[in-house]
């Protein structure tokens, strides 16, 4: 009897297993009549979007066969001290008498609320690249857009397991990313919703990613936010390419509902960091959650620290105004380095002023 043929194929990897009990965006839903367009227009940032989808194409990963998910997370386990500088922060916040153990779990957990709070924006960023693809009119912005809907998607699968396989209680959206994206997408003008997600949810989460190397606590999280903050560094990249030349063209009308948005937009990440279902979930009072966190040098540096990635890109699409600067100073959202690029905006208007005879307000 002949032996059936050998198949030398790889094995297919298992199925992601993805949280089963997470309360995320499933219940959020936004209906808004918008118009599809299809159609072959170019457009004016051409090469550069191609040249943005050809590296997207050069740059896939697999989430699950190109991470290592034996690596072990000791969820909950005792961790390193860490810089004098933390200790003092836990110290002196509202769980600071609570003892190492309990500081230990705060960290867990701000880890831990921080990658479902991930998770749920990339879900929420793919149903954006969806968006955009369907509205845009030029045809490699489309392209671009669609890349980024499928990067998103594996974000969200590589996220969604680990938070499955690795976070006993996730934690539901906060209520300002629920609340941005609800405006995001019911919003008819498609700049707005690429404000909101590429120059505010992208440039943050890249900010985080970054900073996961010194935030986070086990390697499988800092392998899973390494590779996506190659494919979130792309689309902060699109957001330029695709918002650089629609702010010049806006009317006065207009671009007051711009920095409106935008504004608003902040505001809601803004509170967002100040970790308002940490201290519920820890059973500490909102009110001296809250005040802690706006007092806490070390929170107050971080939250900087994320928004010096917003700063540069709305130089970069000419949404810097005073208006949005001087909301931004109100804020404390400014670091040193924002504070430059502030600076030099400013400058830079004073100086057009004296040439035009305009004051720029």
């Amino acid at each position: 009897m002949t032996p059936p043929p050998r198949d030398d194929r790889p094995p297919r990897p298992a199925a992601p297993r993805l949280p089963t009990a997470l309360a995320g965006l499933a219940d959020l839903r936004v209906d808004t009549p918008v118009t599809a367009v299809l159609g072959w227009e170019r457009s004016t940032a051409g090469s550069g979007l191609a040249q943005l989808y050809e590296g997207a194409k050069l740059a896939q990963w697999n989430a699950a066969t190109d991470i290592d998910w034996s690596l072990d997370v000791p969820f909950g386990e005792p961790l390193p001290a860490g810089s004098a500088y933390a200790l003092d922060s836990l110290r002196a916040s509202p769980i600071g008498r609570r003892g190492p153990r309990a500081w230990d779990d705060f960290r867990w957990q701000t880890q831990a609320w921080t990658v479902c709070q991930f998770l749920h924006g990339e879900q929420a960023a793919m149903l954006a690249g969806a968006r955009l693809a369907e509205v845009l009119p030029d045809i490699e912005a489309k392209l671009c857009a669609v890349s980024q809907a499928g990067d998103e998607a594996r974000h969200a699968e590589a996220f969604g397991r680990y938070v499955g396989e690795h976070v006993p209680e996730p934690y539901p959206v906060s209520e300002g990313l629920r609340r941005l994206f609800a405006d995001a997408l019911g919003a008819t003008e498609w700049d707005l919703l690429a404000l909101a997600v590429q120059c505010l949810v992208e440039p943050l989460a890249l900010a985080g990613f970054r900073l996961a190397e010194a935030t986070f606590h086990d390697p499988l999280i800092k392998q899973i936010t390494a590779r996506v903050a190659r494919d979130e560094a792309r689309h902060v990249s699109f957001g330029v390419l695709l918002l650089r030349d629609v702010v010049p063209g806006l009317s006065a009308a207009e671009l007051a509902r711009r920095e409106d948005f935008l504004l608003a937009s902040v505001e809601l990440m803004r509170r967002r960091f100040l970790l308002g279902d940490l201290w519920e979930r820890f059973e500490v009072p909102a009110a001296e959650g809250t005040a802690f966190a706006l007092a806490d040098p070390g929170l107050a540096g971080y939250r900087q620290m994320l928004f010096s990635r917003v700063v540069p890109m709305l130089a970069r699409i000419g949404l810097l105004t005073p208006r949005v600067m001087r909301g931004l100073e109100s804020m404390d959202l400014l670091s040193r380095l924002s504070a430059d690029t502030v600076a030099r905006v400013r400058r830079e208007r004073a100086a057009l002023g004296a040439r035009t005879g305009r004051v720029h307000t």
